[in-house]
């Protein structure tokens, strides 16, 4: 499912909208509604999957296909601590995306971006389904066959997300 697509139904569900406001992109590339900058959204897509989340505050969403990667890489993103975690759980591709999600949803949810070495985006280690705050933000951590996903926002009300696939 398209990512926009699912933006549209949760937003009409959610928000009563019949159509989406104009999109535009905040200085860090973040999507938000030109003329409706409190009606804080979040997408993701990989593969045929799609995460939507919507906020009362700023929100992150990251989906990722699972696959694996350079063997290298899990060292070069990952903090010291994180790094023993993921050593300790097997070194599965699985728990790498788990831990990759949480960092794109917290850049995400600033609308920074990545723009300082993921190593040094701190985000708690979480099992899929497990909620944590960290810095006075929210993670939450999602699984499923195939894929991790991740959300992270400010404000711990109401979250509303959709996982969804082609």
């Amino acid at each position: 499912m398209d990512a926009h697509v699912l933006l549209r139904q949760a937003a009409g569900l959610v928000w009563g909208l019949e159509d989406l406001p104009d999109l535009d992109r905040a200085p860090g590339g973040k999507p938000v509604f030109h003329n409706f900058p409190h009606r804080c959204f979040n997408l993701s897509h990989s593969g045929p999957y799609a995460l939507c989340a919507l906020g009362d505050s700023p929100v992150g969403a990251d989906v990722e296909v699972i696959r694996p990667r350079r063997p290298s890489l899990p060292q070069k993103v990952l903090s010291g601590a994180e790094l023993v975690w993921f050593l300790d759980r097997g070194s599965r591709w699985e728990d790498f995306y788990t831990l990759w999600t949480l960092k794109e949803a917290r850049v995400k949810q600033s609308g920074a971006g990545l723009t300082r070495p993921p190593r040094d985006i701190a985000v708690p280690l979480l099992e899929p389904g497990q909620h944590a705050q960290l810095d006075g933000l929210v993670f939450t951590a999602y699984a499923g066959e195939g894929w991790r996903a991740a959300l992270c926002a400010a404000d711990p009300g109401p979250l509303i997300e959709g996982i969804r696939t082609s």
